[in-house]
């Protein structure tokens, strides 16, 4: 049987990983994640060839690709390229079309938008670059406790008295972290503090932004169910956020690339 749908994909090149996903009438064929591993050339080239493997279609079938992310300029095949939040917006509102605000918590910075009806940005705000706004600030903690990332959610939701850090920098947290565990504290009670300490931030971040409901968590931090749930106890709202929301700027980038416009 002749195949004749249209195939577009969406690669995401991050600083700690690369994604792709492969869609077709908006849906989802296909997605992969990798290690950026430093060599975004040929991490790019081959996350998309092993996106188009699993799906089973070959490259020449493709009819657009959108590349996003810091390493965008690196692919070394023909694509668009389109920013990360415009990417972020778009996959959001096609997961959720009832996102007004997104938030996204990448490995370096956090980002917050005001979206449109429509999936397009109406506002947009950054955090400064400090670890305490973004993934790198788990990343750090974990590595002291000796925590897998993908644990830190389930555990801190165990928490019953989380630890309250007298600084919002990442840098002495780290210290006072070391400190609270010389002290007894348990490494759930430690990280339901550090997902308080990261929700104050980005709280303030969104509510600069005079956040309107719905309001989507994506990124590496859509994954922690703890900071998840942070996040919506301090913004008083409750934050939704996609199964696979790692993927949700590759996804945006191949809609985009489906709709042939920005």
């Amino acid at each position: 049987m002749t195949d004749h749908k249209k195939y577009y994909a969406g690669v995401d090149i991050g600083s700690v990983s690369i994604k792709a996903v492969l869609i077709s009438a908006h849906q989802i064929m296909a997605s992969e994640i990798m290690a950026s591993g430093g060599n975004y050339k040929d991490a790019a080239q081959k996350v998309l060839d092993g996106v188009l493997s699993k799906a089973g279609v070959d490259a020449d079938r493709l009819s657009g690709i959108v590349v996003t992310g810091l390493g965008a300029e690196s692919v070394p095949f023909a694509a668009r390229q389109v920013s990360d939040i415009s990417c972020q917006t778009m996959g959001c509102h096609c997961l959720f079309p009832s996102a007004r605000t997104v938030i996204d918590i990448g490995g370096q910075f956090t980002k917050a938008a005001k979206i449109t009806p429509q999936g397009r940005i109406a506002d947009f705000l950054m955090s400064e670059k400090c670890a305490t706004g973004s993934g790198r600030f788990l990343q750090i903690i974990a590595r002291i406790l000796h925590v897998n990332l993908e644990d830190i959610g389930p555990l801190s939701l165990k928490s019953r008295t989380p630890v309250e850090f007298s600084t919002n920098c990442a840098v002495f947290a780290e210290s006072e972290t070391v400190s609270r565990i010389a002290e007894g504290a348990r490494a759930e009670d430690i990280l339901a503090g550090v997902h308080r300490a990261m929700a104050s931030k980005v709280a303030m971040l969104v509510k600069r932004l005079k956040m309107e409901l719905d309001v989507v968590l994506t990124g590496g931090g859509g994954e922690d169910a703890g900071l998840v749930l942070a996040i919506s106890d301090a913004l008083g709202v409750k934050v939704l956020a996609p199964e696979q929301p790692r993927l949700t700027a590759a996804f945006g980038a191949a809609c985009l690339a489906e709709e042939g416009k920005l």
